[in-house]
């Protein structure tokens, strides 16, 4: 980890964390960060040129920042990197409400503006896809193009119903479980880790795509202060964040360019598709043999369809 930087008393970029019982994972390069994003504190991972455009990454359930950290050296060389654990996740606070996803892209944008960032691209899978496509419908000036990663997004393309054979079931049970007041927690409170390894090894293409540590990890941020619930809210607050995105839909459509990325074994076959009647500018890439998880699955190649899309040659 690079040496931290030294920040006065009234500067919004600190040094610690709220979470105090989740050891920071440190990536060769990468400095941790911890931002005041008006009125909660996120985490954030920063590295690569500070010269270059700046690409912002956000992971989704049941993971952290570290979803990104074997595609964030590839971009380094060429961007300035910085991945931001969304608020209730990883080593961001977990505050008591408000996790529709316009009020957490508020809080992101707010922390990317507090790390001096005046514009940038926005790289996002699953849930943070969500905060991603509200976050373009509110600061679409800010933006320079957002990439969204194999997530249906609420209001838009996540489907209403859950079906009931078995054979397509097993890709959006979870969403009804999550919304149960208080039966999750009762029954995932100190058994975290059987549930994150079911969701890891089971939607990737390979199960040796995470191996024992990696699932300690995530139980481990799901386990700390809170970070269950927290992760639960976003499935609770998605009608909110529904309702939010048809009200902002029905002003504009997206105006910056989207990348929709799927992979062969997702659980959106066309994120492009998807994605395409309400937004002005859109196109896709397919990550061959992946499943869900495509930045841990196949990190090189979408390393390289976000290059691609930030040099404009996708």
């Amino acid at each position: 980890m690079e040496d931290p930087v030294t920040v006065s008393e009234s500067s919004p970029v600190s040094e610690c964390g709220p979470v105090r019982d989740l050891p920071p994972q440190d990536l060769a390069g990468f400095t941790h960060r911890w931002v005041d994003a008006d009125g909660i504190r996120l985490h954030a991972v920063e590295g690569g040129r500070p010269d270059g455009p700046a690409v912002v990454l956000l992971a989704g359930f049941p993971q952290t920042w570290q979803a990104w950290r074997k595609v964030m050296p590839s971009l380094a060389d060429r961007f300035r990197v910085i991945a931001i654990d969304l608020p209730g996740q990883g080593h961001s606070e977990r505050s008591v409400r408000g996790y529709d996803t316009h009020t957490v892209a508020a809080h992101v944008h707010a922390a990317v503006e507090a790390l001096g960032v005046p514009s940038y691209w926005l790289a996002a899978h699953d849930i943070g896809a969500w905060v991603a496509f509200s976050l373009a419908l509110n600061y679409g000036n800010r933006l320079r193009g957002v990439a969204l990663l194999d997530a249906g997004i609420p209001g838009i393309s996540l489907p209403e119903t859950i079906p009931t054979d078995p054979t397509r079931a097993w890709k959006t049970w979870h969403f009804a479980f999550h919304l149960v007041p208080d039966l999750p927690e009762t029954l995932l409170t100190g058994r975290e880790r059987e549930y994150v390894g079911w969701f890891l090894r089971t939607k990737a293409l390979s199960p040796d795509a995470f191996d024992d540590a990696d699932l300690d990890l995530y139980a481990a941020a799901l386990a700390a202060d809170g970070g269950l619930r927290a992760a639960l809210a976003y499935y609770r607050d998605a009608a909110e964040s529904a309702r939010r995105n048809h009200e902002a839909l029905s002003r504009q459509h997206l105006t910056v360019p989207v990348l929709g990325i799927s992979s062969s074994h997702g659980s959106v076959p066309d994120m492009a598709a998807s994605l395409s009647p309400w937004a002005d500018n859109t196109t896709g890439v397919v990550v061959a043999d992946a499943g869900h998880f495509i930045p841990d699955e196949q990190p090189g190649a979408v390393a390289a369809a976000i290059a691609d899309f930030v040099t404009g040659r996708v």
